[in-house]
């Protein structure tokens, strides 16, 4: 079990070059490059076949493995705060420096969601890892090789932002193969992508009839009728999620943001994303961040209209503390 770690510094260590290195380095340096690790560690995890949850564990681990670099580096640059604590111990002038690696601790969540925060908006392969829902089935890949061939195609086209050429492939994909699950998916989301939504949830749909169960395509269906401003339609699809998963705190936070940002029904939408958020840390999921960036949202929202005290009730509701 993870604890606090007590490290001494002598104060002639310091002086000969730790000093030098803090200066020509910032916090904002550093938590640039542990986010570039960590992003690499993540650019590593194999996602194929494989529940989001999973992915999560996976990512957690990542970022986790830089955080106490991240708290002991970010400390050290305090460290002429520190100096004023300075102990003399036979002669040699030394400084404490305690580290709370606890990950329960207010202190070690501090650190972690900082550089989890700053990866979510910077690191694109943790975003595209999670947004990643290929947990196989029967019909989810092709037998067919020229199926599986313009699939892998529409792959490589859609990394690398060419969405057109994308849905080119995954349309020539499903031509070869209609039951091939993954490429209606596929096909579904780089129409959304170019922004069409009645194609994207026509392919929806026929993923849907494949597998009916199909969490992909069930979850950006409902994506795109937001974006259709179809909000009915989304939370109705929304439901059917809840149904096949009620712990995927992907439809809370579907919930919350239909209710907050769509319908402007802040309090119905701060109870889901509360939902959301905190199944989202049950699950060590990045996208923690993003549900913050919502009660924030919301928090600004329901403060213009004098509901404070309301927000600060829902947030108790929910053992969410305020900071």
């Amino acid at each position: 079990m993870k604890k606090i770690i007590l490290l001494t510094i002598f104060t002639c260590i310091y002086s000969l070059g730790i000093s030098q290195d803090i200066e020509e380095s910032s916090k904002e340096t550093l938590l640039k490059e542990l986010a570039e690790s960590g992003c690499n560690c993540i650019d590593s995890i194999q996602i194929y076949n494989k529940p989001k949850t999973d992915i999560a564990l996976e990512i957690h681990k990542c970022i986790d493995d830089v955080t106490g670099s991240y708290q002991l580096g970010s400390k050290l640059m305090d460290i002429e705060e520190l100096k004023e604590d300075v102990e003399v111990i036979d002669g040699k002038k030394e400084i404490n420096i305690s580290l709370n690696v606890n990950e329960d601790s207010e202190e070690y969540k501090q650190f972690y969601y900082e550089l989890e925060r700053y990866m979510m908006d910077l690191c694109a392969s943790l975003k595209e890892k999670m947004s990643t829902d290929e947990k196989q089935n029967a019909k989810s890949i092709s037998e067919n090789d020229i199926a599986g061939a313009f699939y892998d195609r529409g792959i490589t086209a859609a990394k690398n932002g060419f969405y057109e050429e994308a849905v080119k492939n995954f349309q020539k994909a499903v031509n070869e193969d209609p039951e091939f699950s993954f490429a209606w998916d596929n096909l579904g989301v780089n129409y959304r992508r170019l922004n069409k939504f009645d194609e994207a949830i026509d392919a929806y749909e026929k993923s849907l009839k494949i597998d009916p169960n199909g969490l992909m395509p069930l979850q950006n269906i409902a994506v795109a009728y937001q974006y259709k401003k179809e909000y009915k339609k989304a939370i109705k699809a929304y439901k059917k999620l809840s149904q096949i998963d009620k712990n995927n705190p992907e439809v809370f936070y579907g919930f919350g943001t239909v209710y907050a940002i769509n319908l402007q029904d802040y309090e119905k939408g701060l109870e889901n994303m509360c939902i959301a958020y905190n199944l989202y840390i049950e699950q060590k999921s990045p996208y923690r961040a993003d549900a913050e960036k919502i009660i924030n949202y919301i928090f600004s929202e329901m403060k213009k209209l004098g509901q404070e005290d309301k927000f600060n009730q829902i947030l108790k509701d929910n053992n969410i503390s305020q900071n």
